[in-house]
């Protein structure tokens, strides 16, 4: 069982969520949230916690975004876009069992004070920056790293953000690069 209550888009993610883990679930019905939505979630929030789990697509992290100003302490998991298409949609709903098990095992909160460990010069340096694949190794990356998928500019301040470690990012970008690079 989480200890937290997770905060999913719909019915269908509260579905896939509950086939993965034992968990409790508020559905937000999208981002046009009713008060009393809120209220369920600031309710949660301050009782037992929350982690925010929306689609890895431009909706659900307009949704995340909105709940993380609301909500500052708020954990946040993320599922790979790759993990999380089947039939030419992009959910919750659609990844895996697996795939949820995995995003909710690397879940990440937010600093209070962002760190300035990452820029986004030094991300040409490690080829996640103005490459040809510079987009899909950013991808593995941020899998790998728990904090989802973003441009440069998304990806460095979670870096920064999310309290990442040099060591873990060398770490990942060395599990996620190939060895003739």
């Amino acid at each position: 069982m989480i200890k937290e209550v997770l905060i999913v888009e719909g019915k269908s993610d509260t579905a896939a969520v509950k086939r993965a883990v034992d968990a409790e679930c508020i559905e937000t019905g999208g981002f046009h949230f009713t008060a009393r939505v809120i209220k369920d979630i600031a309710a949660a929030y301050k009782k037992r916690g929350i982690i925010i789990l929306t689609d890895p697509d431009s909706a659900g992290e307009n949704i995340r975004n909105f709940l993380s100003k609301k909500f500052p302490n708020a954990k946040h998991a993320y599922i790979p876009r790759e993990e999380a298409t089947a039939n030419d949609d992009v959910g919750v709903e659609q990844a895996s069992p697996e795939s949820i098990r995995k995003a909710l095992s690397k879940v990440r909160t937010l600093e209070i004070n962002p760190r300035n460990e990452f820029t986004a010069a030094e991300m040409v340096t490690f080829k996640l920056s103005g490459g040809a694949d510079s987009s899909e190794l950013r991808d593995k990356v941020g899998a790998a790293l728990g904090i989802g998928y973003g441009n440069v500019k998304t990806f460095v301040r979670r870096l920064n953000n999310y309290g990442v470690t040099r060591a873990e990012f060398l770490e990942a970008l060395k599990n996620v690069t190939p060895v003739d690079s």
